[in-house]
């Protein structure tokens, strides 16, 4: 299961900035300010003439044309994308490649949950058995890594720990309720929160495996044409 990149421009990262900002440098000596798509820290992901590779688009309307898409850290590729772990997902989804979550008729996406939120997925009349309960997904994009362990997240969450917190409710109204982490590197083993950046989203989490919200995890392999997913991968909480 792949969601396709063209991440066709090649560079190297100067400064990441302003959250959503980032100057890369081409090959030709050419100096591009370009979109970064990840509201995140980027921890360990934003060294200076890093290689990093970029899309580009033609939309007249974008301020900027080219989007961050991924980053060398020594001999991977890490995706910087945020909503592409979103795509990846749906993909998966619909083909049935993620087996806890395989057998649903229908997937609705950014789904109103109640308090003005919103969650990444709802799945619903899943096929045979007797589980006729709705399943909401919420998915985190994971870039973070020590060693062979991924870790999220990698700067303090407020918005994911509200995230959490809703998936406990719901599953407490009967429901089903899964967070998702997509690691979009492939040279992590195993998932951990990251309590000494965010102990409240580790707390949360806990707290809502505790009461029957399920935590997975799937492995992505990021290269220049598309992203791919690979493997499970355990969650230590």
């Amino acid at each position: 299961m792949k969601v396709a990149v063209h991440a066709d421009l090649a560079g190297r990262l100067l400064r990441r900035y302003k959250r959503f900002l980032a100057d890369v440098e081409t090959p030709d000596g050419a100096l591009l300010t370009v979109h970064c798509p990840n509201p995140g820290s980027m921890l360990g992901l934003d060294t200076p003439g890093s290689p990093v590779r970029c899309s580009t688009s033609d939309n007249p309307r974008r301020k900027l044309r080219h989007t961050l898409e991924m980053i060398r850290v020594g001999r991977v590729w890490v995706g910087l994308h945020t909503g592409r772990a979103n795509q990846l997902t749906a993909r998966a989804l619909e083909a049935g490649a993620i087996p806890a979550l395989r057998g649903y008729r229908e997937i609705r996406s950014e789904v109103p949950v109640g308090g003005g939120s919103r969650l990444d997925f709802r799945l619903d009349a899943r096929r045979g058995g007797s589980d006729r309960r709705p399943c909401f997904v919420e998915v985190k994009s994971v870039t973070m890594a020590e060693g062979r362990r991924a870790r999220f997240p990698d700067s303090v969450t407020e918005r994911g720990r509200r995230h959490v917190d809703t998936l406990a409710r719901l599953r407490a109204g009967g429901a089903r309720a899964v967070l998702l982490f997509v690691v979009q590197r492939h040279d992590c083993d195993i998932i951990e929160t990251a309590d000494e950046i965010d102990p409240a989203y580790g707390r949360a989490l806990r707290r809502a495996a505790a009461r029957g919200v399920e935590v997975l995890g799937v492995a992505a392999h990021v290269g220049a044409r598309c992203i791919q997913l690979e493997r499970p991968l355990p969650v230590r909480l």
